[in-house]
This record gives C-alpha cells, structure tokens and sequence, in this order.
C-alpha cells in the first residue's frame, strides 16, 4: 500500500495561505523529491474571506489531488480551524495561529502565534505564512528544513531574502522549543552536503 499524506493550510484572505502551500509543494515535489499535488481555493471577498489550500504527498503517483482525511490542518484563523478542524484523521496534526485561534476543538494541538512572532520579532506581519512553514517543518514529517528553506529562497522577492530566512528560523525555532526538540539549527547557507 502506498504512502498518503494530506496537508491543509487555511486561514483568511490576505494572509498568503496559497503562496504558503505552493511553496510547501515545490518544498516536498522538487527538494524533496516526493509526489505532490497542490490545489487552492479562496472566497470571492479576497482579502479577508476563506482561503485554503491543500497538498497531497505520496511516494507513487497521485490519482485524487484533494486532500481527503487530513493528517496535518494549519489554521491561522479561528474560522478555518472551526471549519475544518473535523476533516482530521483521529491521530492528526493540529497547528494553529494562536494569535487568532483561541478555542481549540481537539485535545492536541500545537499553539504558536505565527502572526505575533511577525510582528514582534521581524516587525514584518506580512511573513507569518512563512514562521508557519518553519513549524511545518519541524513538528510534521511532510517536508524536510533544507527543502522548505530551499523554496521559500526561491520563491520570496529579491532583497527579502534575509527577512523570509529569519522568519523561517523563527517558526522553527518556536516549535522546536514547544515540542522540546533538540534538532540541530537548520543550515543559514544552502550548501551542498559533500562540502
């Protein structure tokens, strides 16, 4: 039987949800060398309405590219975690906003303020997407640090390359400590592993 993961990433318009799931798709398929499938869709409003979108990973080709039994929700809005939080496999991952999402309806769930650490932190609000694919990276299995890092570079404009890095590292950094992890700081450089 082959491997599935389903990812949802969610939260309101504005807050770069589909930037955050193309990124974590060309993180996992092209750095990491998995199968993956990215879909996304958001509410007419734009800014401020619904705004999700999904990855599916999987070590064979994927025949259905809508995640269906989720084994990772992000929610970085208390409207998409109540939305969707019921879509989770009974031993699913839970991460949430907690800048914004206060009530969590299951009895595990990682809290980390993505939006406040962006704020505070970088003074830059606009790249808590970014803090969250740091824990992405390091509370779940989906993707690798050096893959996730690799894309965001690649992705972000030019001259906001340290900001997105530092964001990333910040997101990692809070989850490390949440979870009690003694991971190894993610490489500042990108270097190839033979040097």
């Amino acid at each position: 039987m082959s491997f599935r993961y389903d990812i949802r990433l969610s939260g309101s318009g504005g807050q770069g949800i589909i930037l955050m799931g193309i990124i974590l798709a060309e993180a996992i398929g092209i750095y990491d060398g998995k199968f993956v499938a990215q879909t996304q869709s958001y509410g007419p409003e734009a800014r401020g309405g619904s705004s999700k979108a999904e990855v599916v990973v999987s070590d064979t080709e994927i025949d259905y590219p809508k995640a269906m039994q989720l084994d990772l929700l992000v929610a970085m809005t208390q409207k998409s975690c109540d939305d969707y939080y019921m879509d989770l496999k009974p031993d699913g991952i839970l991460i949430v906003d907690s800048t914004f999402v206060r009530q969590i309806p299951v009895p595990r769930a990682y809290q980390i303020p993505f939006t406040r650490i962006a704020r505070e932190n970088l003074k830059r609000e606009m790249v808590a997407n970014i803090v969250g694919l740091g824990a992405i990276a390091r509370l779940t299995p989906a993707v690798s640090p050096k893959a996730i890092e690799t894309a965001v570079l690649a992705r972000v404009p030019k001259g906001t390359e340290k900001l997105n890095r530092d964001a990333l590292q910040a997101g990692m950094k809070a989850a490390q400590k949440l979870k009690g992890l003694t991971f190894p700081e993610a490489p500042s450089e990108l270097e190839d592993e033979d040097t």
